[in-house]
Protein backbone atom coordinates (compact mmCIF):
# COMPACT_ATOMS: atom_id res chain seq x y z
CA UNK A 1 0.00 0.00 0.00
CA UNK A 2 1.13 3.45 -0.53
CA UNK A 3 1.50 5.84 2.09
CA UNK A 4 -0.22 9.03 2.51
CA UNK A 5 2.82 10.77 1.51
CA UNK A 6 3.42 8.70 -1.49
CA UNK A 7 0.21 9.04 -2.16
CA UNK A 8 -0.02 12.70 -2.74
CA UNK A 9 3.25 12.77 -4.67
CA UNK A 10 2.38 10.73 -7.12
CA UNK A 11 -1.51 12.99 -7.40
CA UNK A 12 0.96 15.16 -10.42
CA UNK A 13 1.83 12.08 -12.05
CA UNK A 14 -0.01 10.60 -14.49
CA UNK A 15 -1.73 6.82 -14.13
CA UNK A 16 -0.13 5.60 -16.83
CA UNK A 17 2.94 6.40 -15.45
CA UNK A 18 2.31 5.33 -12.28
CA UNK A 19 1.01 2.15 -13.14
CA UNK A 20 4.22 1.34 -15.46
CA UNK A 21 6.37 2.16 -12.29
CA UNK A 22 4.48 -0.13 -10.60
CA UNK A 23 5.12 -3.32 -13.08
CA UNK A 24 8.13 -2.04 -13.46
CA UNK A 25 8.94 -2.54 -9.45
CA UNK A 26 7.54 -6.00 -9.08
CA UNK A 27 8.65 -7.84 -12.52
CA UNK A 28 11.40 -9.57 -10.71
CA UNK A 29 8.24 -11.41 -8.57
CA UNK A 30 6.25 -11.80 -11.78
CA UNK A 31 9.23 -13.56 -13.79
CA UNK A 32 9.65 -16.10 -10.99
CA UNK A 33 5.88 -16.74 -10.82
CA UNK A 34 5.58 -17.06 -14.11
CA UNK A 35 8.92 -19.17 -14.84
CA UNK A 36 7.42 -21.43 -11.96
CA UNK A 37 3.84 -21.65 -13.44
CA UNK A 38 5.49 -22.65 -16.95
CA UNK A 39 7.86 -25.44 -15.66
CA UNK A 40 4.56 -27.12 -13.86
CA UNK A 41 1.72 -26.96 -15.95
CA UNK A 42 -1.80 -29.05 -15.43
CA UNK A 43 -4.40 -30.07 -17.79
CA UNK A 44 -8.38 -29.23 -17.14
CA UNK A 45 -10.14 -29.55 -14.04
CA UNK A 46 -6.95 -31.01 -12.72
CA UNK A 47 -5.14 -27.64 -11.84
CA UNK A 48 -4.99 -28.24 -7.90
CA UNK A 49 -0.82 -27.07 -7.37
CA UNK A 50 -1.69 -23.59 -9.96
CA UNK A 51 -4.60 -22.59 -8.13
CA UNK A 52 -2.83 -23.22 -4.90
CA UNK A 53 -0.17 -21.02 -5.77
CA UNK A 54 -2.02 -17.96 -6.89
CA UNK A 55 -4.80 -18.30 -4.22
CA UNK A 56 -1.65 -18.06 -1.74
CA UNK A 57 -0.17 -14.72 -3.62
CA UNK A 58 -3.70 -13.26 -3.66
CA UNK A 59 -3.83 -13.86 -0.31
CA UNK A 60 -0.82 -12.24 0.31
CA UNK A 61 -2.63 -8.76 -1.16
CA UNK A 62 -5.02 -8.86 0.86
CA UNK A 63 -8.10 -10.57 -1.04
CA UNK A 64 -10.53 -12.64 0.38
CA UNK A 65 -10.17 -15.94 -1.31
CA UNK A 66 -11.79 -18.72 -2.08
CA UNK A 67 -10.89 -22.05 -3.72
CA UNK A 68 -12.18 -24.96 -5.41
CA UNK A 69 -15.06 -23.08 -7.01
CA UNK A 70 -15.97 -24.81 -10.73
CA UNK A 71 -13.70 -27.78 -8.92
CA UNK A 72 -10.73 -25.94 -9.43
CA UNK A 73 -11.39 -22.47 -9.65
CA UNK A 74 -10.45 -19.52 -7.74
CA UNK A 75 -12.26 -16.44 -6.61
CA UNK A 76 -10.34 -13.15 -5.13
CA UNK A 77 -12.14 -10.34 -4.02
CA UNK A 78 -10.86 -6.75 -2.81
CA UNK A 79 -13.61 -4.15 -1.75
CA UNK A 80 -12.34 -0.39 -1.78
CA UNK A 81 -15.69 1.66 -1.39
CA UNK A 82 -18.31 2.09 -3.14
CA UNK A 83 -18.44 1.98 -7.32
CA UNK A 84 -18.61 -0.56 -9.60
CA UNK A 85 -17.72 -4.18 -9.70
CA UNK A 86 -14.91 -5.50 -12.61
CA UNK A 87 -14.16 -8.92 -13.29
CA UNK A 88 -10.93 -9.72 -14.39
CA UNK A 89 -10.36 -13.18 -15.42
CA UNK A 90 -7.42 -15.51 -16.30
CA UNK A 91 -7.20 -19.39 -17.13
CA UNK A 92 -5.15 -22.11 -15.22
CA UNK A 93 -4.96 -25.21 -17.07
CA UNK A 94 -1.87 -26.25 -20.06
CA UNK A 95 -2.57 -28.12 -23.29
CA UNK A 96 -1.90 -31.74 -23.03
CA UNK A 97 1.24 -32.00 -25.26
CA UNK A 98 4.93 -32.16 -24.85
CA UNK A 99 6.88 -28.64 -25.34
CA UNK A 100 9.71 -28.11 -27.71
CA UNK A 101 10.93 -25.00 -26.84
CA UNK A 102 14.14 -25.81 -25.30
CA UNK A 103 13.76 -22.90 -22.80
CA UNK A 104 15.74 -23.92 -19.19
CA UNK A 105 12.45 -23.65 -17.46
CA UNK A 106 10.47 -26.06 -20.17
CA UNK A 107 7.42 -28.37 -19.20
CA UNK A 108 8.28 -31.47 -17.89
CA UNK A 109 5.19 -32.22 -16.47
CA UNK A 110 3.07 -35.16 -17.13
CA UNK A 111 -0.69 -35.76 -16.50
CA UNK A 112 -3.21 -38.21 -17.17
CA UNK A 113 -6.78 -37.94 -18.60
CA UNK A 114 -9.48 -40.66 -19.48
CA UNK A 115 -6.18 -43.39 -18.66
CA UNK A 116 -4.20 -41.69 -21.25
CA UNK A 117 -0.68 -40.49 -20.18
CA UNK A 118 0.60 -36.95 -21.81
CA UNK A 119 3.40 -34.25 -21.66
CA UNK A 120 1.58 -31.03 -20.06
CA UNK A 121 2.65 -27.38 -21.35
CA UNK A 122 1.53 -23.75 -21.44
CA UNK A 123 1.48 -23.64 -25.16
CA UNK A 124 -1.85 -21.50 -25.25
CA UNK A 125 0.10 -18.49 -23.02
CA UNK A 126 -1.93 -19.14 -20.27
CA UNK A 127 0.91 -18.58 -17.75
CA UNK A 128 1.64 -15.39 -19.28
CA UNK A 129 -1.99 -14.19 -18.33
CA UNK A 130 -1.66 -15.55 -14.59
CA UNK A 131 1.68 -13.79 -13.97
CA UNK A 132 -0.26 -10.51 -15.67
CA UNK A 133 -3.43 -11.25 -13.54
CA UNK A 134 -1.51 -10.92 -10.55
CA UNK A 135 0.78 -8.10 -11.60
CA UNK A 136 -2.99 -6.02 -12.16
CA UNK A 137 -3.89 -7.28 -8.84
CA UNK A 138 -0.96 -5.96 -7.35
CA UNK A 139 -0.84 -3.00 -9.35
CA UNK A 140 -4.67 -2.14 -8.40
CA UNK A 141 -3.70 -2.74 -4.71
CA UNK A 142 -0.57 -0.30 -5.06
CA UNK A 143 -3.03 1.89 -6.56
CA UNK A 144 -6.08 2.13 -4.22
CA UNK A 145 -6.35 6.16 -3.42
CA UNK A 146 -6.85 6.26 -7.06
CA UNK A 147 -10.33 3.85 -7.45
CA UNK A 148 -13.16 2.71 -5.66
CA UNK A 149 -15.18 0.19 -6.52
CA UNK A 150 -14.71 -3.66 -5.98
CA UNK A 151 -12.47 -6.40 -7.84
CA UNK A 152 -13.59 -9.96 -8.31
CA UNK A 153 -10.26 -11.59 -9.88
CA UNK A 154 -11.19 -14.81 -11.21
CA UNK A 155 -8.83 -17.90 -11.63
CA UNK A 156 -10.82 -20.19 -14.61
CA UNK A 157 -10.14 -23.79 -14.79
CA UNK A 158 -10.78 -25.43 -18.04
CA UNK A 159 -10.56 -23.06 -20.61
CA UNK A 160 -9.32 -25.28 -23.19
CA UNK A 161 -11.86 -27.89 -22.79
CA UNK A 162 -14.16 -24.64 -23.06
CA UNK A 163 -15.98 -26.15 -19.65
CA UNK A 164 -14.65 -24.37 -16.92
CA UNK A 165 -16.84 -20.75 -16.85
CA UNK A 166 -19.50 -22.87 -16.80
CA UNK A 167 -18.36 -25.11 -14.00
CA UNK A 168 -17.66 -21.83 -12.45
CA UNK A 169 -21.57 -20.60 -13.06
CA UNK A 170 -22.99 -23.78 -12.00
CA UNK A 171 -20.92 -23.24 -8.78
CA UNK A 172 -22.93 -20.03 -7.83
CA UNK A 173 -20.13 -17.82 -9.25
CA UNK A 174 -22.46 -14.72 -8.87
CA UNK A 175 -25.07 -15.88 -6.56
CA UNK A 176 -22.00 -16.06 -3.63
CA UNK A 177 -19.73 -13.52 -5.15
CA UNK A 178 -20.66 -9.49 -6.80
CA UNK A 179 -21.68 -9.81 -10.07
CA UNK A 180 -19.53 -7.78 -11.77
CA UNK A 181 -20.67 -4.47 -13.73
CA UNK A 182 -17.75 -5.03 -16.09
CA UNK A 183 -15.52 -7.82 -17.37
CA UNK A 184 -12.08 -7.87 -18.54
CA UNK A 185 -9.78 -10.76 -19.89
CA UNK A 186 -6.71 -10.68 -22.33
CA UNK A 187 -4.86 -13.27 -24.33
CA UNK A 188 -1.25 -13.60 -25.58
CA UNK A 189 -1.12 -13.35 -29.22
CA UNK A 190 1.99 -13.79 -32.15
CA UNK A 191 2.21 -10.18 -31.82
CA UNK A 192 5.29 -7.74 -31.53
CA UNK A 193 5.75 -7.29 -27.39
CA UNK A 194 4.51 -3.83 -26.44
CA UNK A 195 1.15 -4.23 -28.76
CA UNK A 196 -2.38 -4.86 -28.12
CA UNK A 197 -5.08 -5.91 -30.58
CA UNK A 198 -9.05 -5.55 -30.02
CA UNK A 199 -12.03 -4.95 -31.32
CA UNK A 200 -16.04 -4.52 -30.94
CA UNK A 201 -18.32 -7.18 -31.54
CA UNK A 202 -17.25 -10.60 -32.26
CA UNK A 203 -13.37 -11.44 -31.45
CA UNK A 204 -13.46 -14.91 -31.35
CA UNK A 205 -15.39 -17.92 -32.65
CA UNK A 206 -18.52 -20.52 -32.07
CA UNK A 207 -16.99 -23.81 -31.26
CA UNK A 208 -18.97 -26.86 -31.72
CA UNK A 209 -17.34 -30.27 -31.54
CA UNK A 210 -18.67 -33.02 -34.36
CA UNK A 211 -18.82 -36.40 -33.29
CA UNK A 212 -20.43 -38.90 -35.72
CA UNK A 213 -19.88 -42.97 -36.18
CA UNK A 214 -20.82 -44.61 -39.51
CA UNK A 215 -22.30 -47.60 -39.22
CA UNK A 216 -21.50 -50.58 -42.14
CA UNK A 217 -21.29 -54.58 -42.31
CA UNK A 218 -17.51 -55.76 -41.76
CA UNK A 219 -16.50 -58.75 -44.24
CA UNK A 220 -13.01 -59.54 -45.87
CA UNK A 221 -11.23 -56.94 -48.24
CA UNK A 222 -11.21 -59.30 -51.17
CA UNK A 223 -14.91 -59.32 -51.11
CA UNK A 224 -16.35 -56.02 -50.39
CA UNK A 225 -19.67 -57.00 -52.14
CA UNK A 226 -20.39 -59.05 -48.55
CA UNK A 227 -19.86 -56.12 -46.65
CA UNK A 228 -20.91 -52.46 -46.22
CA UNK A 229 -18.09 -50.46 -45.82
CA UNK A 230 -17.97 -47.48 -43.47
CA UNK A 231 -14.59 -46.33 -44.47
CA UNK A 232 -16.27 -45.08 -48.00
CA UNK A 233 -19.19 -43.37 -46.41
CA UNK A 234 -16.85 -41.97 -43.99
CA UNK A 235 -14.80 -40.59 -47.24
CA UNK A 236 -17.69 -39.75 -48.71
CA UNK A 237 -19.03 -37.33 -45.77
CA UNK A 238 -15.43 -36.14 -45.50
CA UNK A 239 -14.92 -34.86 -49.11
CA UNK A 240 -18.85 -33.74 -49.67
CA UNK A 241 -19.27 -31.76 -46.24
CA UNK A 242 -16.69 -28.59 -47.44
CA UNK A 243 -19.61 -28.33 -49.88
CA UNK A 244 -21.95 -26.62 -46.61
CA UNK A 245 -19.01 -24.15 -46.53
CA UNK A 246 -18.03 -23.59 -50.26
CA UNK A 247 -21.86 -23.90 -51.30
CA UNK A 248 -24.14 -22.87 -49.15
CA UNK A 249 -22.73 -20.76 -46.61
CA UNK A 250 -22.29 -16.58 -47.30
CA UNK A 251 -19.22 -16.50 -48.95
CA UNK A 252 -18.98 -13.09 -47.13
CA UNK A 253 -19.43 -14.74 -43.44
CA UNK A 254 -16.49 -17.19 -41.69
CA UNK A 255 -17.58 -20.65 -41.27
CA UNK A 256 -15.37 -23.93 -41.41
CA UNK A 257 -15.33 -27.39 -41.00
CA UNK A 258 -12.83 -29.40 -39.92
CA UNK A 259 -12.29 -32.82 -39.53
CA UNK A 260 -9.44 -34.17 -36.60
CA UNK A 261 -9.76 -37.47 -37.05
CA UNK A 262 -11.08 -40.51 -38.88
CA UNK A 263 -10.39 -43.94 -36.67
CA UNK A 264 -11.96 -47.26 -37.85
CA UNK A 265 -10.25 -50.74 -38.80
CA UNK A 266 -7.31 -52.56 -37.59
CA UNK A 267 -5.56 -53.94 -40.69
CA UNK A 268 -5.67 -53.09 -44.54
CA UNK A 269 -7.77 -56.32 -45.29
CA UNK A 270 -10.75 -56.35 -42.80
CA UNK A 271 -13.55 -53.94 -43.88
CA UNK A 272 -14.45 -52.80 -40.15
CA UNK A 273 -18.73 -52.51 -39.31
CA UNK A 274 -18.17 -49.02 -38.21
CA UNK A 275 -15.67 -45.60 -37.97
CA UNK A 276 -15.55 -42.72 -35.74
CA UNK A 277 -15.30 -39.25 -37.30
CA UNK A 278 -14.60 -36.17 -35.33
CA UNK A 279 -14.25 -32.86 -35.78
CA UNK A 280 -15.01 -29.36 -35.05
CA UNK A 281 -17.48 -26.14 -36.47
CA UNK A 282 -16.38 -22.58 -36.52
CA UNK A 283 -18.40 -19.56 -37.17
CA UNK A 284 -19.02 -15.71 -35.62
CA UNK A 285 -22.71 -15.34 -36.62
CA UNK A 286 -25.60 -17.31 -35.30
CA UNK A 287 -27.09 -17.40 -38.57
CA UNK A 288 -24.10 -19.23 -40.08
CA UNK A 289 -23.24 -21.25 -37.16
CA UNK A 290 -27.24 -22.98 -37.81
CA UNK A 291 -26.23 -23.05 -41.34
CA UNK A 292 -23.48 -24.87 -40.73
CA UNK A 293 -24.92 -27.41 -38.25
CA UNK A 294 -27.76 -28.44 -40.40
CA UNK A 295 -25.39 -29.04 -43.40
CA UNK A 296 -23.09 -31.44 -41.06
CA UNK A 297 -26.04 -33.42 -40.25
CA UNK A 298 -27.52 -33.61 -43.61
CA UNK A 299 -24.77 -34.62 -44.94
CA UNK A 300 -23.84 -37.37 -42.65
CA UNK A 301 -26.78 -38.76 -43.19
CA UNK A 302 -26.98 -38.35 -46.96
CA UNK A 303 -23.81 -40.08 -46.94
CA UNK A 304 -25.17 -43.39 -45.32
CA UNK A 305 -28.04 -43.54 -47.34
CA UNK A 306 -26.45 -43.34 -50.21
CA UNK A 307 -24.87 -46.28 -49.54
CA UNK A 308 -27.53 -48.26 -47.99
CA UNK A 309 -25.92 -48.34 -44.57
CA UNK A 310 -28.10 -47.57 -40.86
CA UNK A 311 -28.30 -44.01 -40.35
CA UNK A 312 -25.24 -42.71 -38.02
CA UNK A 313 -24.84 -41.88 -34.85
CA UNK A 314 -24.35 -38.13 -35.39
CA UNK A 315 -23.28 -35.83 -31.74
CA UNK A 316 -23.16 -32.06 -32.57
CA UNK A 317 -21.73 -30.64 -29.21
CA UNK A 318 -21.97 -27.11 -27.99
CA UNK A 319 -18.74 -25.31 -27.19
CA UNK A 320 -17.88 -22.07 -26.54
CA UNK A 321 -20.36 -19.16 -27.95
CA UNK A 322 -18.25 -16.05 -29.96
CA UNK A 323 -16.95 -13.62 -27.45
CA UNK A 324 -18.59 -10.40 -28.29
CA UNK A 325 -17.06 -7.21 -27.16
CA UNK A 326 -18.96 -4.26 -25.85
CA UNK A 327 -18.61 -1.37 -28.27
CA UNK A 328 -18.63 1.17 -25.52
CA UNK A 329 -16.60 -0.26 -23.36
CA UNK A 330 -13.80 -0.89 -26.01
CA UNK A 331 -14.03 2.99 -27.36
CA UNK A 332 -13.50 3.84 -24.04
CA UNK A 333 -10.52 1.51 -22.80
CA UNK A 334 -9.10 2.17 -26.49
CA UNK A 335 -8.32 5.62 -26.29
CA UNK A 336 -6.57 4.45 -22.60
CA UNK A 337 -4.62 2.06 -24.69
CA UNK A 338 -3.39 4.46 -27.58
CA UNK A 339 -2.47 6.86 -24.94
CA UNK A 340 -0.62 4.68 -22.59
CA UNK A 341 1.30 2.56 -25.53
CA UNK A 342 0.91 4.95 -28.85
CA UNK A 343 -1.84 4.71 -31.28
CA UNK A 344 0.58 2.49 -33.55
CA UNK A 345 1.00 0.04 -30.91
CA UNK A 346 -2.84 -0.19 -29.62
CA UNK A 347 -5.20 -0.91 -32.52
CA UNK A 348 -8.08 -2.78 -33.85
CA UNK A 349 -7.41 -6.16 -34.99
CA UNK A 350 -9.84 -8.70 -36.86
CA UNK A 351 -11.39 -11.27 -34.71
CA UNK A 352 -9.51 -14.99 -34.16
CA UNK A 353 -10.90 -18.26 -35.58
CA UNK A 354 -10.65 -19.65 -32.55
CA UNK A 355 -12.93 -20.04 -29.59
CA UNK A 356 -12.90 -18.85 -25.60
CA UNK A 357 -15.54 -19.69 -22.91
CA UNK A 358 -15.16 -16.00 -21.54
CA UNK A 359 -18.08 -15.77 -23.61
CA UNK A 360 -19.99 -17.44 -20.85
CA UNK A 361 -19.68 -14.19 -18.91
CA UNK A 362 -20.64 -11.59 -21.55
CA UNK A 363 -23.88 -13.57 -22.53
CA UNK A 364 -25.17 -12.56 -18.76
CA UNK A 365 -25.32 -9.24 -20.31
CA UNK A 366 -22.31 -7.99 -18.56
CA UNK A 367 -20.65 -5.89 -20.57
CA UNK A 368 -16.79 -7.26 -21.62
CA UNK A 369 -13.86 -6.95 -23.18
CA UNK A 370 -11.39 -9.50 -24.40
CA UNK A 371 -8.20 -7.91 -26.37
CA UNK A 372 -4.82 -9.53 -27.49
CA UNK A 373 -1.20 -8.43 -26.12
CA UNK A 374 2.07 -9.35 -27.87
CA UNK A 375 5.11 -12.07 -27.32
CA UNK A 376 7.39 -11.91 -29.69
CA UNK A 377 10.14 -9.58 -30.56
CA UNK A 378 8.92 -7.18 -33.37
CA UNK A 379 11.76 -7.91 -36.27
CA UNK A 380 10.82 -11.75 -35.47
CA UNK A 381 6.79 -10.79 -36.52
CA UNK A 382 8.14 -8.22 -39.33
CA UNK A 383 10.11 -11.42 -40.64
CA UNK A 384 7.34 -13.73 -40.16
CA UNK A 385 4.68 -11.36 -42.50
CA UNK A 386 7.22 -11.08 -45.73
CA UNK A 387 6.96 -13.39 -48.19
CA UNK A 388 8.82 -16.40 -47.86
CA UNK A 389 9.93 -15.80 -44.16
CA UNK A 390 10.26 -17.70 -41.20
CA UNK A 391 7.21 -17.70 -39.55
CA UNK A 392 6.82 -17.57 -35.81
CA UNK A 393 4.72 -19.97 -33.48
CA UNK A 394 1.29 -20.08 -33.14
CA UNK A 395 -0.57 -20.52 -30.14
CA UNK A 396 -0.48 -24.23 -29.36
CA UNK A 397 2.60 -25.38 -30.79
CA UNK A 398 5.32 -26.95 -29.24
CA UNK A 399 7.70 -24.14 -30.08
CA UNK A 400 5.50 -20.94 -28.88
CA UNK A 401 7.66 -19.14 -26.34
CA UNK A 402 6.78 -15.79 -25.15
CA UNK A 403 9.18 -13.51 -24.44
CA UNK A 404 8.98 -13.27 -20.82
CA UNK A 405 9.19 -9.38 -19.74
CA UNK A 406 8.15 -7.54 -22.20
CA UNK A 407 4.96 -9.72 -22.75
CA UNK A 408 3.75 -9.66 -19.14
CA UNK A 409 4.55 -6.03 -18.91
CA UNK A 410 2.66 -4.94 -21.12
CA UNK A 411 -0.04 -7.22 -20.27
CA UNK A 412 -0.46 -6.70 -16.66
CA UNK A 413 0.03 -2.44 -17.64
CA UNK A 414 -3.03 -3.05 -20.06
CA UNK A 415 -5.29 -4.94 -18.00
CA UNK A 416 -4.47 -2.30 -14.63
CA UNK A 417 -4.59 0.72 -16.94
CA UNK A 418 -8.20 -0.92 -18.38
CA UNK A 419 -9.98 -1.72 -14.88
CA UNK A 420 -8.85 1.68 -13.63
CA UNK A 421 -10.53 3.62 -15.91
CA UNK A 422 -13.67 1.95 -14.66
CA UNK A 423 -13.25 2.32 -11.33
CA UNK A 424 -10.79 5.61 -11.18
CA UNK A 425 -12.35 8.45 -8.41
Amino acid sequence: MLSCAAAHAQQGTPLKTQVRAQVDRMYPWLDGVYKDLHAHPEIAFQEVRTAGKLAAEMRKLGFEVTEKVGKTGVVAVLRNGAGPTVLVRTELDGLPMEEKTGLPYASKARATSDGRESYVTHSCGHDVHMASWLGAAKTLVELKPQWQGTLVFIGQPAEETVSGAKAMLDDGLFKRFPKPDYAFALHSWPLAHGTIGFNDGPVSSNSDAIEIVFKGRGGHGSAPDKALDPIAIAARFVVDVQTVVSREKDPKEFGVVTIGAVNGGTVGNIIPDSVQVRGTIRSYSPEVRTRLLDGVRRVANASAAMAGAPAPDVQLIAGGAAIVNNADLVRKTEAVFQDAFGAANAQRMPAMTASEDFSQFADLGIPSMFFFTGVYDAQDVKEAQRAGGKPVAFNHSPFYAPVPEPSIKTAAQAMSLAVLNVLKR
